[in-house]
């Protein structure tokens, strides 16, 4: 049997729209052909990130493939709300298009009300009534597996509120707390207060998306493989001028949080002409090379109230499209892991 195509996974955050990258995972873990050796996720691709690697060692070795898929199944139904997403499946094809769900949900009263309350209102106005709805969820992450030295490392991504730098957090630093900082929305959550294990001081962390959506720096490390596949969720290009509020506020909502993932690329594109150049050798630099698997088409679709409104039948459409998006990435690219790259970076930035 030929050795497994080992890779590293950046899975990017946006709410609810990371059942794309549940499904995605999903579809890799089918495939035994496939090593997952280190994961950079930021928001929703830390919760995804932990319950993945949560499950994959609970056989002890890092390869537990069904644990994992469970994992990551659960976790979408306690962000759905529901026990069984299979009881939507049956009437999910006379729900109407994406597009026209997106459209019913920015229209509403309930979330035009929310999202003028987020812009006006403190978080911290909220007293002694607020919660945080993702505690419940994160806390049940079995930790001494999300942290344990087998399987694929794990990074995830938080903003110093003070500073305003990344902070990475990996190994047992993981926590609760971490995965709660990655993906704290300011305007929704109270920024995460905690004691920075690696500084023992008490410091503020808002979502990770503003430094580092993922941060792909930390998979860098020359014992990883040099393979990058980018899981993205958030458009890099829209071919329409939004001109209501609701789409600028959302197309600017995307330009955001893919900011620092494009900065991350061009840097390694710098890096990678310079070694074409014979400027620079393999060895003075990482030479990584960048996949991405993503579904640019049904994400212009959807819009920043699916990301915050996780209904079921958009939950399980966005499964069924990663599954599908990584399909087509394994049948179109599986010879090109661990030897070229399969984004064009040079078009990206030209």
């Amino acid at each position: 049997m030929a050795h497994p195509k080992r890779i590293n996974l950046a899975l990017q955050g946006g709410g609810a729209h990371g059942a794309f990258t549940w499904g995605v995972l999903d579809r890799l873990l089918e495939d035994e052909g496939i090593e997952i050796a280190g994961i950079s996720g930021t928001s929703a691709g830390a919760l995804n990130g932990a319950a993945l690697k949560a499950g994959l060692v609970a056989d002890g070795k890092g390869q537990d493939r069904d644990a994992a898929r469970a994992n990551l199944d659960a976790l979408w139904h306690k962000v759905a709300g529901v026990h069984d997403l299979r009881m939507t499946s049956w009437f999910a094809q006379f729900v109407p298009q994406n597009e026209l769900i997106s459209q019913a949900f920015q229209a509403s009263p309930m979330f035009i009300w929310a999202d003028m309350a987020s812009r006006v209102v403190s978080p911290y106005a909220y007293g002694p009534f607020y919660r945080n709805p993702l505690r419940a969820i994160v806390e049940t992450f079995d930790y001494d597996k999300v942290c344990a030295g087998i399987g694929p490392r794990l990074h995830v991504s938080a903003t110093n509120v003070r500073t305003g730098k990344i902070r990475v957090f990996g190994g047992h630093e993981m926590s609760t707390d971490a995965i709660l900082a990655s993906a704290c929305l300011p305007t929704v959550f109270k920024a995460i207060e905690m004691i920075d294990p690696k500084t023992g001081t008490k410091e503020a962390f808002w979502d990770g998306g503003y430094t580092g959506n993922p941060a792909l720096f930390p998979l860098f490390d020359p014992t990883l493989p040099a393979d990058i596949v980018v899981v993205n969720i958030n458009p890099l290009f829209r071919h329409d001028i939004p001109r209501n509020g609701a789409d600028i506020q959302n197309r600017i909502n995307e330009i955001s949080f893919n900011s620092s993932l494009l900065r991350e690329l061009r840097a390694i594109n710098f890096v990678k002409r310079l070694i074409s150049a014979g400027q620079l050798s393999s060895g003075q630099m990482r030479d990584v090379l960048v996949h991405m698997i993503s579904d640019d088409e049904l994400m212009r679709d959807l819009s920043t109230a699916t990301k915050l409104v996780p209904s079921s039948v958009t939950l399980l459409r966005l499964k069924d499209a990663g599954r599908t998006a990584a399909d087509m990435f394994l049948a179109t690219h599986r010879d090109d892991l661990n030897t070229r790259g399969t984004v064009d970076l040079e078009q990206m930035f030209g």
